[in-house]
C-alpha cells in the first residue's frame, strides 16, 4: 500500500531526551517507564518501552529517542502511556531504538 505525503504528515514523529527511567514490574513483558522531554511545544511525556534487553537505566538517561507524539494516550495497567517510542527489531526480535546520529533540539519533527 502506498501513502501520500499528506498521510505521512499525519504521523507526528519527534525527538526527545529521556530524563527519567523507572522499573515497570507490573508490565506483562519486561519494560521500563520513561519520561521524555520533547521541548517547549510538546512538553514532557511518559511512556513504557520493552527495551530492557539492550538498554539499562543508565544507558537511557540523557539519550535522545524518536517517538510518535500524536497517538491518543494508552492505559497499560495502572500506567498511562502518552507516546510511542520507536525502534527496530534485531535478529532475535529485541528492540533497538532509533535516534538522530548527532544531538538536535528536543521537539524537532522527523521529515
Amino acid at each position: 500500500m502506498t501513502i501520500t505525503y499528506e498521510d505521512f504528515l499525519k504521523v507526528d514523529i519527534r525527538v526527545g531526551t529521556v530524563t527519567d527511567v523507572q522499573d515497570f514490574p507490573e508490565a506483562r513483558k519486561p519494560a521500563w517507564k520513561l519520561v521524555i522531554d520533547f521541548g517547549d511545544e510538546i512538553g514532557v511525556k511518559r511512556t513504557s518501552a520493552q527495551i530492557t534487553d539492550h538498554y539499562a537505566k543508565g544507558d537511557l538517561l540523557g539519550r535522545q529517542v524518536a517517538a510518535v507524539v500524536n497517538f491518543p494516550p494508552r492505559q497499560i495497567g495502572k500506567f498511562m502511556s502518552e507516546v510511542l517510542t520507536l525502534g527496530f527489531s534485531d535478529e532475535q526480535g529485541k528492540i533497538v531504538l532509533i535516534a538522530p546520529d548527532r544531538p538536535v533540539p528536543n521537539g524537532q519533527r522527523l521529515h
